[in-house]
């Protein structure tokens, strides 16, 4: 983890960090809060705990988004003092739709300079974001609205397994990684564990990023944890609560990166100190049905 962040993540960079509900990567964004990364801009659909704690750690310059907040909880504290009070730093804002973010990551991955959309008609997001542009259908003379392409320096992803290659398969929800990973210039997976080529072949349907995609693999057991991996370990929800009262305050939230992120030299020592909550959030056993692919 430590040479893949070092290797291809800079300063200043647009760093897409996807993951929708589950396989967030929160290992990669503590390894690069680690490394002392400055003014990247983070991308990701739904900023939730990750980007709140990259924000407290000064990472960030701009935050481009389409909804901020802890699941279920409440508001992002961190996130909230460097817009509301410039808090260690100002930080830019980027705001669209769901679907808008998800139509620029796709306009970048097939390498279109823009994707219309009906999706922003009756909306405020336009008066608040200038690259938000009407346009008129060549077909219907419809008005509608065009997002630009987004093009990032390297996505960060997470998935269950991949093999050597980097050939990677997910399943559960998969929101916008594929989109994400193609539409990047360079591509880091994390995965819960290394598997044998042959195992990928197996199951070829379930394979989401082709290996000539990706940049570098990296094996990092529990490496989403707070959040979940379909079929490894649940989520977290009591961690997702307490970060209610340990981001409200910047002292609380500093002790915090003091202790899990700065105090830690990996995911491994990260692991031990959690202790039995590693066995708590284990997943149950059950298995699909196998498939035959023969012929």
């Amino acid at each position: 983890m430590r040479e893949a962040m070092a290797r291809f993540v800079r300063d200043g960079m647009s760093v897409v960090m996807e993951g929708f509900t589950h396989l967030i990567p929160f290992a990669a964004g503590h390894e690069l809060i680690r490394q002392r990364r400055r003014n990247l801009t983070l991308i990701r659909l739904t900023p939730d705990l990750l980007f709140d704690q990259m924000i407290a750690a000064g990472c960030a310059r701009k935050l481009v988004f389409s909804w901020a907040g802890n699941p279920g909880v409440g508001s992002l504290h961190a996130f909230r003092r460097a817009v509301e009070q410039a808090r260690p730093q100002p930080l830019e804002l980027e705001e669209y739709s769901h679907f808008g973010l998800a139509l620029r990551l796709q306009a970048g991955a097939a390498y279109l300079p823009f994707l219309p959309t009906r999706n922003f008609a009756g909306s405020d997001l336009p008066r608040a974001n200038p690259n938000l542009k009407p346009v008129v259908c060549p077909y219907t003379g419809q008005q509608l609205w065009a997002v630009p392409a987004l093009e990032p320096d390297v996505a960060i992803l997470h998935a269950q397994r991949a093999d050597q290659e980097g050939n990677t398969q997910a399943w559960g929800l998969t929101g916008v990684l594929k989109e994400a990973a193609f539409a990047a210039r360079r591509v880091v997976v994390v995965v819960e564990e290394i598997v044998s080529g042959e195992l990928i072949r197996r199951d070829p349907n379930r394979t989401l990023l082709p290996g000539f995609k990706v940049d570098a693999v990296v094996e990092e057991s529990f490496g989403a944890h707070p959040s979940y991996v379909q079929g490894y370990y649940d989520r977290d929800n009591d961690f997702y609560q307490r970060w209610e009262e340990i981001s409200r305050r910047e002292e609380s939230l500093q002790a915090y990166l003091a202790t899990w992120v700065f105090g830690v030299s990996g995911r491994q020592e990260y692991r031990e100190r959690l202790g039995e909550t590693v066995r708590r959030l284990r997943a149950a056993s059950l298995p699909c049905e196998p498939v035959n692919y023969g012929y």
